[in-house]
């Protein structure tokens, strides 16, 4: 084998990692990689977040964080609740069914991608880091809006993406 297909055996593994991802976390939590940020996010604020602070901290529009948010009160997860500091603020609450589905859940597959990143040394991290910047400029996907979660559909979408042939 060359090169050129140890390379694209290496892109099918990372994709394949996080499609088998969602896949487990859909089984043992019921929610999508970009739910479960939503919820780890908010937990890790002590259980409320504004809806900008959740945008900024994932890198996507307000609107993206309704769509998420309104799935998440949908299914019980969360819910919305007035800030006691600011009557026209509205905070994302996570609810008991939320704090279980967060244990539940198993590790993010992000997480596992952090903890081992930030083993590597400064140069390594340089390194690894403009490589896939330059993977992603081969595969024009330099510009496509993107948050730092592991998922390969649409970050507010339920269910991947389906992909045409």
């Amino acid at each position: 084998m060359d090169r050129t297909d140890d390379s694209l055996i290496a892109l099918r593994r990372i994709l394949r990692a996080t499609e088998l991802y969602e896949r487990d976390l859909a089984n043992a939590a019921g929610v999508t990689p970009a739910k479960l940020r939503v919820m780890q996010i908010v937990h890790a604020r002590g259980g409320t977040a504004t809806p900008k602070a959740l945008a900024t901290q994932m890198g996507v529009t307000q609107a993206t964080i309704t769509g998420l948010v309104d799935k998440l009160v949908k299914d019980g997860l969360v819910h919305r609740a007035q800030s006691s500091l600011d009557r026209r603020q509205i905070n994302v609450v996570l609810s008991e069914r939320g704090e279980q589905t967060l244990h539940r859940a198993p590790d993010a597959l992000q997480q596992r991608f952090v903890r081992e990143f930030e083993r590597l040394e400064d140069w390594e991290q340089a390194q690894l880091l403009s490589s896939l910047e330059r993977v992603a400029a081969m595969l024009d996907a330099r510009d496509i809006d993107a948050s730092p979660v592991l998922t390969t559909g649409a970050i507010h979408a339920d269910k991947p993406e389906k992909r045409s042939a």
